[in-house]
């Protein structure tokens, strides 16, 4: 446990120094994009750090209340109905009303408002004789794919199931990218959109109308921490001077620019200075994509990830193997609860452990990764020492050797081709569970990968798999090799 608690506090201070501007997003297209132009608009005003992709609101919102950022994009309807929980369209006013008491506010309106919406394929919907909202509980045989913030939304499918008396079960989530392409293909009949998605167009879908009213107005919005004018007030007139710059066909624009054409994130929010470029699709080569500029930052956070958790793990696991293996009720609590941890899904054991350290990025990704990587290696050296011929035993006592000695000097070595095979596995594991890091902020090769799947692009998706499954290959490759130097002969 003490060593969890160093873990979090040591890196609780890692993420950026106190005199950089710290900028959040979402994980989808636009809000990337959006980053990217605030980040544009501060140059020369500020230090400052982009995060992307950073995850859902709840994690965002946590990140901007603990001072993990400074701000990020938002959207008037998700602040007053996933946030404040009110009905209705509230003024600017009366949310920052609501929000002072919390250290944050809202301000500078960027000009448009991406309301959340439901569509279909134009040819389906015209074929059903669908238009409206209304018109979808008259067809309770189609198949929904909606994306899984919006199944968890009160602004979302519950609030939109029982205000139009839908007559359809809660469906699995589906990725917002993703769904694009399974409606494009005829695998799902429905999805939820976002009013400025630039694939409305391409891929033909007919928006259907919201005739009872009930999704509120997604006016985009700055939302910030108070003391932001105060600690960077040149950057805040910056800021301050996007007010109405973003009209919805622009932000449409960019948002076309990254998904259809193949350009960076930030080569789209350029575009909001005036930069149209050609409407084509942009040729990349993989090889590029793969070693693109942020190719070593990434590597680095991911070593970081990988082998910070793993040496924690080992300096814990260790003990608790020899604990499991000499105090048999011990090992029997030390593996019911590690195995345990094991069954958490990722994603939940993060947004766990954001509320328990109270920060995101690193220090959650750590020891969550530290927890996940415990039980091979704390199973592995129990089975190591157990598995020590009695006789070994028995001979190491008869040469008078106290416990700890006969544990150092003929237990350990006699159990370390079995250790080491159980910290190679949780090595494995750690590279791979490190990519879901990137959907807190953490970095890594799932930055890549988070990006990928915003985009539906699989040149970046894979530029993020990739390395992880090269280095994943490496690490068992080293591993195994100095298995087979170390074994002893029985």
């Amino acid at each position: 446990m003490r060593v969890l608690v160093a873990l979090s506090l040591l890196l609780g201070a890692l993420p950026a120094h106190a005199d950089t501007l710290r900028i959040g997003s979402k994980r989808f297209t636009e809000s990337y994009i959006l980053g990217e132009v605030l980040k544009r608009a501060l140059e020369g005003k500020a230090a400052v750090e982009h995060r992307p992709g950073m995850g859902n609101t709840g994690i965002l919102y946590t990140a901007l209340k603990n001072g993990s950022i400074d701000l990020y994009p938002e959207y008037t309807g998700t602040i007053a109905k996933e946030i404040l929980k009110v009905d209705g369209n509230p003024a600017l006013a009366d949310l920052n009303a609501a929000l002072a008491p919390l250290g944050l506010g809202v301000a500078v309106r960027l000009g448009f408002n991406d309301s959340y919406a439901l569509a279909m394929r134009d040819d389906r919907a015209g074929e059903l004789g669908i238009r409206t909202l209304s018109d979808l509980a008259k067809h309770a045989g189609l198949k929904l794919g909606l994306s899984q913030e919006f199944l968890g939304r009160a602004d979302g499918w519950r609030g939109l199931k029982k205000a139009y008396g839908l007559p359809y079960d809660t469906p699995s989530g589906l990725d917002h990218g993703l769904a694009y392409e399974a409606i494009a293909a005829g695998r799902i009949d429905v999805m939820d959109i976002y009013s400025t998605d630039a694939k409305i167009g391409r891929f033909k879908l007919r928006v259907l109308e919201d005739d009872r009213r009930f999704f509120p107005r997604y006016d985009a919005v700055l939302f910030y921490r108070l003391d932001l004018p105060r600690r960077f007030p040149d950057a805040w007139r910056a800021l301050q001077g996007l007010e109405g710059k973003i009209d919805e066909q622009r932000m449409i624009r960019m948002n076309a620019a990254a998904e259809l054409e193949g350009r960076s994130f930030a080569e789209a929010a350029a575009l909001l200075a005036g930069d149209a470029g050609p409407q084509v699709a942009a040729k990349r080569n993989f090889l590029d994509v793969l070693f693109g500029p942020d190719f070593w930052r990434l590597t680095g956070e991911h070593l970081l990830l990988v082998f910070v958790s793993l040496a924690a793990s080992v300096i814990v696991g260790l003990p608790l193997g020899v604990l499991a293996a000499k105090v048999p009720r011990a090992g029997t609590v030390v593996f019911g609860i590690v195995g345990v941890i094991q069954t958490i899904p990722s994603l939940a054991l993060l947004a766990f452990l954001i509320a328990i350290v109270g920060a995101i990025g690193t220090a959650p990704a750590l020891i969550a990764l530290f927890l996940y990587a415990l039980l091979p290696i704390v199973r592995n050296t129990c089975t190591g020492l157990v598995a020590i011929p009695r006789g070994m035993r028995q001979a190491a006592m008869a040469l008078g050797l106290r416990t700890r000695e006969r544990m150092l000097l003929i237990e350990m070595p006699l159990a370390l081709p079995s250790i080491l095979a159980g910290i190679n596995t949780s090595a494995v594991i750690n590279v791979g569970t490190a990519t879901i890091a990137a959907f807190i902020g953490a970095g890594g090769y799932g930055e890549r990968i988070a990006s990928g799947l915003a985009l539906n692009d699989n040149a970046t998706l894979l530029a993020g798999a990739i390395p992880a499954a090269a280095l994943a290959l490496l690490v068992q490759g080293v591993f195994e090799l100095g298995e087979r130097r170390l074994r002893i002969p029985r």
